[in-house]
């Protein structure tokens, strides 16, 4: 295949182009941000899990509080009662039954307090808990959608670069034989398109000719099309190749 010396060059443009779309698409579909979302995703499940266990630990405790404070209600309007009828009573053996049951009230009264006061430091406890976990999911919540917004900042970037780029492409390209640019569109599909000739080194894949080649490509027309030895990208030669 022949195509002019500049026609080559301009493949060079091409192939710049197309490494910068593959970033600009690696960015788009992979943003930075987006392993740590994922992680942040997978932590918030945990710590919902965990909140959970925690909500219903502290809402069993509330229950109990309330059965306590429900019995010490019930207790103490039945030492009322009792206290009404004892200072009612004209029967000392009524009196004294009445006087040892609210003995009793009383103490039943007090061993509630004393386990309500106890349940109740459990309650703190537990919402304390609940509010130091709820605090955790927020800071995971707040950090997972300022990267979101973020990746979907880049992402738009990446989709604008790519647009540029892509009409960048598309100018430079119309300037390029048919045949030729297929052939460099063949080659890239396979690894390296088009790779540049600099002090007998392509640097499509960094390799330096032998003086065997080197000669092979000095003997050649400058309207040739040669491949890289190495790597067999369309091999362009400038002044900077070294011949």
């Amino acid at each position: 295949m022949n195509a002019s010396p500049e026609h080559q060059k301009k493949l060079l443009d091409v192939a710049d182009l197309d490494r910068r779309i593959q970033q600009a698409e690696r960015q788009r579909s992979n943003p930075a941000q987006g392993a740590r979302i994922n992680e942040l995703a997978k932590e918030r499940q945990e710590q919902l899990r965990e909140l959970t266990t925690l909500t219903g630990a502290r809402d069993d405790v509330r229950t109990e509080l309330t059965r306590l404070e429900s019995d010490v209600k019930v207790t103490e309007q039945r030492r009322s009662r009792d206290a009404d009828r004892l200072a009612a009573s004209t029967n000392s053996k009524d009196a004294q039954a009445l006087e040892r049951e609210l003995a009793s009230l009383a103490t039943r009264i007090s061993n509630l307090e004393d386990l309500e006061l106890e349940v109740m430091d459990r309650v703190e406890q537990a919402e304390s808990a609940v509010a130091t976990h709820q605090a955790l999911i927020d800071e995971t919540v707040a950090e997972g959608s300022e990267l979101t917004a973020q990746a979907k900042a880049a992402v738009a970037a990446a989709t604008t670069e790519i647009e540029h780029l892509t009409r960048d492409r598309e100018a430079i390209s119309a300037d390029i034989p048919d045949d030729l640019l297929a052939e460099y569109t063949r080659r890239a599909s396979r690894g390296v398109g088009v790779g540049l000739l600099r002090r007998g080194t392509c640097e499509g894949c960094r390799m330096m000719l032998s003086g065997t080649h080197l000669n092979e490509v000095r003997q050649a027309a400058p309207d040739a099309v040669l491949s890289c030895p190495e790597c067999g990208a369309i091999l362009v030669r400038t002044d900077e190749s070294g011949l």
